[in-house]
C-alpha cells in the first residue's frame, strides 16, 4: 500500500457536462442506498463512474454497496482505484479494511486501519477496529500454538453420562430415537425462545456426527415417479422465516423429503434453532431430509459472523467445537434423480471435472482457500462467457459456457446453487441450466428480498419456484452474537 502524500493520480480530465451527470447519478445512488437498494445503488454510482472516472468518491461509494452485497473482492478493486486516486481520502481506506475484514484478512486490515488512525487520529470508530484487529491477530496466534495440544476430536472426549438435565427443566425431553412429537415440541420450545439443555444439545450433535460421517462427500437422491423433493437455499439462521417455510409447503416427511443447501447458520441471530432443527429432522428422517454444507459451516465464519458467539451464550464453548466437527462431515454435493446437481457456491476453474472428482474430495476439514472444496462452496456464475476473479475473493465466477459444459459432460440437466442474494429470492440462467436459490427473505432484516423455495417432481425434474416474504421475529437484531469488529 502506497503512502499517503497529498498527490493525486493523473486522470484524464471530464468534461462539465460530465462532472454534473456524474454528480447527479452520485445522488441517486446516494438515495437508493439509504433505502437499502444496494443493487440498484450500485448502477448508479456506477454510472458516475463512467460519466467521471477521475473521482475517488464514486469508487468509494461503490465500494461500499459491494461490501453490503458480500461482493468483497469488488469492494477491494474499487477502494484500490480510489486509493490511487486520492491517497488522502481517507474513506477508501477504511472500506478496503472493511472488505479485508470479512475475509478475514486481518493483518491487511489492520494496515489500512492504522492508515486511517494515521490520517483522522480523532476517528474513534477506527481506532476501535484497530484494536479489534490486532486482537483477532493475537487470537488466531495463540490457538495455533495450542492446536496440537488438543489431539482428539472433541467428540471423543464428551461424556454424557457425566452430563445431568436440570429437574427444573420443563421443556421436551430428548427421547433415545428421534420422534415427530420431539420434534414438533421442540420447535414450539424455540419458538418461545427457550433453549434446549446442555447435554440434549451435545447428544443430537453427537447423534449427527455418526449419521453424517457415514454418507458420501457427493450424495445421490432418487424421488420416485410422481413425487417432489423441495430445494432451499441460504436461511442464515432466520428461524421464523424457516417456520414459514414449514408452514407454507409442509415439514420434513417421507413423502415430502427436503434438501436446504448450506449457510443454515450466522448473521441471522436464532441460528442455533436453525441448526438444531434441522438437525433433529435429519435424525428423524435421515433419507428425506438432506443437508448441504455452505461456506458459513466453517471454523472463519462462524468465529466472525456469529454463530459462535450465539452458542457460547446458549450453551457453551465445547457445544461449539462439536458443532465445528460435525460441519465437516456435512457432505458438498447432492445428486437428484441423476438430473440435478446441488451444491452451496458453484463450479470449477478448470474444465474435465467429473463427478466423481467430487465424489474423491475428502470434506472431514475446514475449507482450504483453493481446489475444488472451495470453488463448490464460493464459487458463483457470471452473465458472461468465461472465468474471472471472484467479487468475492474467494472462488472464481464462471460463465454460462462453463456451466453447459460441466453439465454436458456429467449427463447431468441443470446446476442449483444458493449462496447469494436474490431480490426475487431466485435466479434463472445459462438457457435455464443454472438456478439461484436464496430463502432467506428480508436477508439481515435490511435486504428487503423474497425468499424462495424449488420444488422438483420426478422424473421430468423441472423447477418450480415459490416465493414467500420476511414474517415477524423477537427484537433481536442480526449479527447479535457477532465478533465486535463485525457488528461496526
Amino acid at each position: 500500500m502506497s503512502e499517503p502524500n497529498g498527490v493525486e493520480s493523473k486522470a484524464q480530465q471530464p468534461s462539465e457536462t460530465d462532472v454534473k451527470k456524474a454528480e447527479e447519478f452520485k445522488e441517486k445512488g446516494n438515495k437508493l442506498f439509504k433505502e437499502q437498494k444496494y443493487l440498484r445503488a450500485l448502477d448508479m454510482y456506477s454510472s458516475a463512474i463512467e460519466a467521471d472516472p477521475s473521482n475517488a468518491i464514486y469508487y468509494c461509494n461503490r465500494a461500499f454497496c459491494h461490501i453490503k452485497l458480500e461482493n468483497n473482492g469488488l469492494a477491494i478493486l474499487d477502494a484500490d482505484k480510489g486509493i490511487q486516486l486520492n491517497p488522502r481520502f481517507v474513506k477508501n481506506y477504511y472500506r478496503r479494511g472493511s472488505a479485508h475484514l470479512a475475509l478475514n484478512k486481518h493483518k491487511l486490515a489492520l494496515k489500512d486501519f492504522q492508515t486511517v488512525v494515521r490520517l483522522c487520529p480523532k476517528d474513534l470508530d477506527a481506532s476501535k477496529r484497530l484494536r479489534e484487529c490486532q486482537k483477532a491477530i493475537d487470537t488466531a496466534r495463540f490457538l495455533k500454538a495450542i492446536e496440537n495440544e488438543n489431539s482428539k476430536p472433541v467428540s471423543e472426549v464428551v461424556k454424557l453420562d457425566d452430563m445431568v438435565v436440570d429437574p427444573s427443566y420443563q421443556g421436551p425431553h430428548l427421547p433415545e430415537v428421534m420422534t415427530l412429537d420431539f420434534v414438533k415440541a421442540t420447535m414450539q420450545h424455540f419458538k418461545d425462545q427457550k433453549m434446549l439443555p446442555k447435554k440434549y444439545v451435545y447428544d443430537i450433535v453427537l447423534q449427527m456426527i455418526k449419521l453424517l460421517s457415514k454418507l458420501p462427500t457427493l450424495v445421490d437422491v432418487d424421488t420416485p415417479a410422481g413425487h417432489e423433493i423441495t430445494v432451499c437455499g441460504d436461511v442464515h439462521g432466520q428461524y421464523y422465516d424457516v417456520l414459514n417455510i414449514f408452514e407454507l409447503n409442509g415439514l420434513p416427511s417421507p413423502t415430502n423429503p427436503y434438501l436446504f443447501n448450506g449457510d443454515f447458520v450466522d448473521r441471522g441471530s436464532f441460528s442455533l434453532e436453525v441448526i438444531l432443527t434441522f438437525f433433529c429432522l435429519k435424525l428423524l428422517y435421515p433419507d428425506h431430509m438432506h443437508l448441504t454444507r455452505g461456506n458459513h459451516e466453517s471454523l472463519s465464519m462462524n468465529q466472525s459472523y456469529g454463530f459462535r458467539g450465539e452458542v457460547i451464550k446458549k450453551v457453551d464453548e465445547t457445544a461449539f467445537d462439536l458443532f465445528s466437527e460435525c460441519f465437516n462431515y456435512l457432505p458438498l454435493a447432492y445428486v437428484l434423480n441423476k438430473k440435478v446437481l446441488v451444491v452451496h457456491g458453484g463450479l470449477f476453474s478448470e474444465d474435465g471435472v467429473k463427478l466423481s472428482d467430487i465424489k474423491a474430495i475428502n470434506r472431514n476439514q475446514q475449507p482450504p482457500e483453493k481446489g475444488l472444496m472451495c470453488e463448490l462452496m464460493w464459487s458463483d456464475p457470471q452473465p458472461h462467457n468465461g472465468r474471472a476473479p471472484s467479487k468475492r475473493g474467494v472462488g472464481l465466477a464462471f460463465g454460462p459456457d462453463v456451466t453447459k459444459r460441466f453439465l454436458d459432460d456429467n449427463k447431468l440437466d441443470m446446476v442449483v446453487r444458493s449462496h447469494e442474494v436474490k431480490e426475487e429470492g431466485y435466479h434463472v440462467e445459462a438457457d435455464g441450466r443454472l438456478v439461484t436459490i436464496f430463502s432467506a427473505p428480508n436477508y439481515c432484516d435490511s435486504m428487503g428480498n423474497k425468499g424462495a423455495f424449488i420444488r422438483f417432481q420426478a422424473p421430468e425434474m423441472k423447477p418450480k419456484f415459490t416465493q414467500f416474504t420476511a414474517v415477524p421475529h423477537p427484537s433481536i437484531a442480526p449479527m447479535a452474537y457477532a465478533s465486535p469488529i463485525y457488528r461496526m
